[in-house]
């Protein structure tokens, strides 16, 4: 390949995600695009759903694709022990909006202090991805619980 193709493909791929308003891949991205729906009583279809894009920080969006596992009435988002931007950003506006397939829902994430809760949710997690989250202590993890703003 030339230097010309080179740089040509990395112009091309850059300026696609740009272009992109949500995250790409690891990428993360601005405001997710759509109408909102509301909030399912029940997000058990979410079971063969793999990957969701969740954004915070409505200010500023920032969104990212991320695991989420549905139980009942809540939908959980986990990042083990990383602090990452999703999560500070979580915590200092708990407002969200997550995009599963082409649905938007606007949530409120509230961070999982409660062990048993926190081990459910572990039960439920390794059944559906096969593996058991990391750092298995509430105290160690973030775990945040996303519901609809109305509850």
């Amino acid at each position: 390949m030339t230097s010309k193709t080179l740089v040509l493909m990395a112009t091309t791929l850059s300026l696609g995600l740009t272009a992109c308003s949500g995250p790409f891949v690891l990428f993360p991205g601005g405001a997710l695009e759509g109408a909102s729906s509301p909030a399912p009583a029940d997000w058990g279809f979410t079971s063969e759903i793999d990957t969701v894009q969740l954004e915070t920080n409505p200010a500023e969006p920032y969104s990212v694709n991320i695991w989420a596992t549905g139980i009942d009435d809540v939908l959980y988002v986990h990042a083990g022990a990383n602090r990452a931007t999703w999560i500070e950003n979580m915590e200092a506006d708990p407002r969200v909006r997550v995009r599963i397939e082409e649905k938007i829902y606007e949530l409120a994430a509230v961070r999982v202090e409660d062990q048993a809760e926190f081990d459910r949710f572990s039960e439920v997690y390794e059944e559906k991805y096969g593996n058991a989250p990391r750092n298995p202590s509430v105290v160690e993890a973030y775990l945040f619980r996303l519901r609809s703003r109305t509850n």
